[in-house]
Formats: structure tokens, C-alpha cells, sequence
């Protein structure tokens, strides 16, 4: 299976549970990308997986990342990579062990991915609301 392939079958699952379908991100969490840009938000996506999720045995797993607060933290529950049963679950990376960096690699890039296709759904909710109204103000 390519990465296209596990990527596409991937969303499509997370899409349709309806606890991770609920996350996206706020205004001010698209402010706040644009203020900082992709690349910091990479980077701090790669310290919160390398401090909260790599290590093989965290104490507080399934409580290591907050529900808001970061972008990051929001994608991190849209893309089940909030925790490591989490991660198991869905990613098939297993607990008990220290995450690789290209395991970390792959999950920031998970991450990553979801939040690009988020700031792309955003921008093109804001001009199909733009073309709502031009279409309403042309026929009037």
C-alpha cells in the first residue's frame, strides 16, 4: 500500500467516527498558524510527539494532551495521535515501546496533513460564502 493509499483510507476512517470528525480548528487557531507558519507548527507538532507520545511508558497516557490551546492539540484528536492506545488503535504503533523517529516522523506528518487539509477547507468555505453572496447580489 503506497502512503497516498494509507493516507486516503486513513481520513476516511477518521472522518467517519463521529468523536474524531467533531475536532477543527478555530479561528484563532488559524490565526495563530498564519502568525507562526507551517514549518513552527511542524516543529512544535515534533516536540509534542517527541515529549508526549515517543517514550515507551508515559504515566499520564490518555491525558497528555489537552483538547484545546494549540493547533496541534486539536489535530492530535482529530488524527488519534493524542495518546498511545490511541495510536495503537488507529496507526498500529504499539505501547510498551519508544517511537522511532521515523514513527514520530509519520505521525507528525499525519498531523500535519490534517492540519493543511483544515486551513484548505477553511479558505474554501470563505469563498464559497463569498460566492453565496456575489450569486444573492447578482440575481436581486
Amino acid at each position: 500500500m503506497t502512503k497516498e493509499e494509507w493516507y486516503e483510507q486513513l481520513f476516511t476512517h477518521l472522518e467517519a467516527s463521529k468523536f474524531r470528525s467533531s475536532f477543527h480548528l478555530k479561528e484563532k487557531d488559524i490565526a495563530y498558524i498564519q502568525e507562526k507558519g507551517l514549518d513552527v507548527i511542524r516543529e512544535h507538532a515534533r516536540d509534542f510527539i517527541a515529549k508526549r507520545e515517543a517514550p515507551a511508558y508515559i504515566p499520564n497516557d490518555g491525558k497528555q494532551t489537552p483538547m484545546r490551546g494549540h493547533p496541534v492539540f486539536i489535530a492530535q484528536h482529530a488524527t488519534a495521535t493524542c495518546c498511545r492506545e490511541c495510536i495503537r488503535k488507529w496507526h498500529k504503533l504499539q505501547p510498551g515501546r519508544e517511537l522511532s523517529a521515523i514513527q514520530q516522523e509519520y505521525l507528525v506528518d499525519v498531523i500535519m496533513t490534517w492540519i493543511e487539509k483544515e486551513l484548505e477547507d477553511n479558505i474554501n468555505n470563505i469563498n464559497g460564502s463569498e460566492d453565496d453572496i456575489h450569486g444573492k447580489e447578482n440575481h436581486t
